[in-house]
């Protein structure tokens, strides 16, 4: 299982079991599933409403546990956290992120100020941010003269962020990928399919193949045992330097599924 070096010393598995819209009451049994399998990065965050549902899964198991600060605590990131490790059944978490910037709300410089306290304090291991755009980068940056180790951003085939992708890669952060498989076209999109047939893999195989390829750290999500072990199953998947541009050369900056950061 390859490992990430981020930009505090810490190691961080690459390859992640996401739990976005998996529901607190099913989500245990997905989190020990993924486990047996090998996963040993969990991705939850409050506004999931799972975390609970995700501790009991994790329970007595020392893999790593990412969650995030929502909008309406920005104010209170230590409070915040206190409720999802007493969620989590936990004494810290690994990776901790501002789950937006929320220009709007004006207090995620604040946020970050909060969660640089939060590591010295042992609380979150790591720290970072997820959708910063480069200015919310070099905002909180200015602030603190603390770089986030991960960004955690919308990044699929037909949506790459490359200028989020230079910026992270400029100041030694980790880019980490949600919604990693795009919609479902992208599943079908000849170009996958092709790539997939040739290298006698599953599309989604493929597309995972390229995000561990392309260095990123990702967090597929999987709601039964059959694309769990599908899933855990790309790291097998290689793929040559002219399938890994054939998907580069997919990118589409108008391909956004999620909200836009400035607008959040």
């Amino acid at each position: 299982m390859t490992d990430l070096t981020l930009n505090d010393g810490r190691m961080m598995p690459q390859l992640g079991l996401g739990t976005y819209q998996i529901p607190d009451g099913h989500v245990a049994a997905v989190v020990r599933a993924g486990l047996d399998l090998g996963f040993r990065l969990v991705d939850t965050a409050a506004l999931y409403h799972n975390e609970r549902g995700v501790g009991e899964g994790l329970a007595h198991d020392d893999a790593w546990v990412t969650t995030k600060l929502w909008h309406d605590s920005h104010g209170a990131a230590a409070a915040a956290l206190d409720d999802s490790l007493a969620l989590l059944g936990r004494d810290h978490v690994d990776l901790y992120l501002i789950h937006w910037p929320h220009p709007s709300g004006g207090r995620f410089v604040d946020a970050w100020k909060a969660l640089v306290e939060l590591r010295e304090r042992g609380l979150a291991r790591s720290i970072g941010v997820s959708n910063f755009l480069p200015e919310h980068l070099d905002a909180i940056v200015d602030a603190t003269g603390v770089t986030p180790a991960v960004n955690q951003i919308e990044l699929h085939p037909t949506f790459q962020q490359r200028d989020v992708q230079k910026a992270n890669a400029e100041r030694g952060i980790v880019t980490q990928s949600w919604s990693p498989l795009g919609q479902g076209a992208t599943l079908k999109d000849e170009r996958i399919v092709r790539i997939a047939q040739s290298v006698n893999a599953t599309p989604a195989q493929v597309i995972i193949a390229w995000h561990l390829a392309k260095g990123f750290s990702v967090i597929p999500k999987a709601g039964d045992l059959d694309h769990l072990a599908s899933n855990w199953a790309a790291r097998q998947v290689s793929l040559s330097e002219e399938q890994v541009a054939a998907i580069d050369a997919m990118d589409d900056p108008d391909g956004r599924m999620g909200p836009d950061p400035r607008e959040m």
